[in-house]
């Protein structure tokens, strides 16, 4: 059973990690923070050591959220094609998923953080690094079990899937039409079938 603490700072966190996402961490001001959670800013920095390391665990938990969706649809039952498919579709409706998140954190975050805040930037990058390994690690079991045929190593391939996936998930946040993630998808479905199936 969790403490009163405990449950002060996870609740702080969850309700603060949507204005950081929309907001960025110069554009989230203590009184957006304050006003979000209902709390003072004394609480606030009695749970968190400043602003920087509340925007980072703010971060760490939409991400983990993230992360443990896409380990979700990748360690579905089937080939590494119905996984590769299970990403994509999760992807087709990424837009929803992430809607009360405050957005893409991915997104969000790596470019809001670039050059105002070191910790973030990084948290991101690796959160990238993350995601790209989970969908090498399906191709190269796709490979290994015959049932893939890469033209470059997994990695690279997974690096470039999800270069096109989180580029439309840019252009659909940036013009507000979601069909950029549409087209997107349906044209990597195809390029999996056409392109890489056995």
């Amino acid at each position: 059973m969790s403490t009163k603490a405990e449950r002060t700072t996870a609740y702080i966190i969850e309700t603060v990690a949507p204005v950081f996402n929309k907001h960025g961490y110069i554009g989230t001001s203590m009184s957006d923070l304050t006003e979000a959670t209902g709390l003072t800013k004394g609480a606030l920095y009695g749970n968190f050591e400043n602003k920087e390391a509340l925007a980072l665990a703010a971060f760490e938990y939409s991400s983990k959220r993230l992360l443990e969706t896409i380990g979700e649809k990748l360690n579905t039952e089937g080939s590494s094609l119905e996984k590769l498919f299970a990403l994509t579709k999760f992807y087709r409706n990424y837009d929803i998923f992430t809607l009360d998140m405050g957005g893409c954190p991915v997104l969000n975050v790596g470019v809001d953080a670039q050059h105002n805040n070191e910790l973030l930037k990084s948290a991101a990058k690796e959160t990238i690094k993350t995601i790209e390994g989970k969908i090498a690690l399906v191709l190269e079991n796709g490979v290994n079990n015959n049932e893939l045929k890469l033209p470059v190593t997994p990695l690279q391939f997974a690096k470039q899937f999800y270069t096109m996936l989180q580029g439309a998930v840019a252009m659909a946040t940036i013009t507000g039409d979601r069909k950029y993630l549409l087209n997107t998808v349906a044209y990597l479905e195809q390029l999996v079938q056409k392109e890489i199936k056995k």
